[in-house]
């Protein structure tokens, strides 16, 4: 066991073995007595600290939500314009998929196991709504005439570069995306301007 986690909270530990064995296996694969022995904690921990194996894979989906909004934000803290903004938040993607632990979106993995209407589709909607929120929200300030409709199409190429890096074994599927996003935001058309 590393220093940082023996120093890390029972929670900590909880979530970074969560985290782990749930993205590398399957949130059902994995059993709450795995994840107690891979944390190094008592059983009473995690019931203490979520109460049961849903909460947990809640707190999981959380922190995956967290850890790709702060990736994006830090991507987009490197440019000044909206546009080039929006850009980079496929440059945040590239960054992902170069990681040689990367296995796909986590979300969609989680979705894919559960049941419709629990604990993973609300926090999979939750993730994918600021998402594409965050694709319009950039895309009004590009001036683009219709942002929710193009952040929906720039979540779309999102979600395809997603695949393609996954299923194709591809990290280059988001330098594409980057650049057929530059191509469909000049070919946007423009928001009149008010006089």
């Amino acid at each position: 066991m590393s220093t940082l986690t023996m120093k890390a909270t029972a929670r900590e530990r909880l979530l970074e073995a969560a985290d782990e064995l749930f993205y590398r296996e399957g949130i059902h694969t994995v059993g709450i007595d795995r994840i107690i022995e891979h944390a190094g904690v008592a059983k009473a921990s995690l019931y203490n600290t979520f109460g049961s194996k849903d909460e947990l894979v809640r707190a999981y989906l959380h922190k995956r939500h967290m850890r790709s909004n702060d990736r994006i934000t830090r991507a987009m803290a490197r440019h000044d314009t909206p546009r080039e903004k929006l850009l980079s938040v496929f440059e945040a993607q590239g960054a992902l998929f170069a990681d040689p632990q990367y296995r796909g979106c986590a979300f969609v993995a989680a979705s894919a196991e559960a049941p419709s209407g629990g604990t993973v589709e609300q926090a999979s909607d939750e993730f994918r709504a600021w998402l594409r929120g965050l694709f319009a929200d950039l895309a009004a300030q590009v001036g683009v005439a219709d942002p929710e409709g193009f952040g929906r199409t720039m979540h779309l190429l999102y979600d395809g570069a997603m695949l393609s890096a996954r299923m194709d074994r591809d990290p280059s599927a988001a330098a594409v995306a980057r650049a057929t996003a530059e191509v469909l935001l000049d070919a946007a058309p423009k928001a009149k301007r008010r006089r």
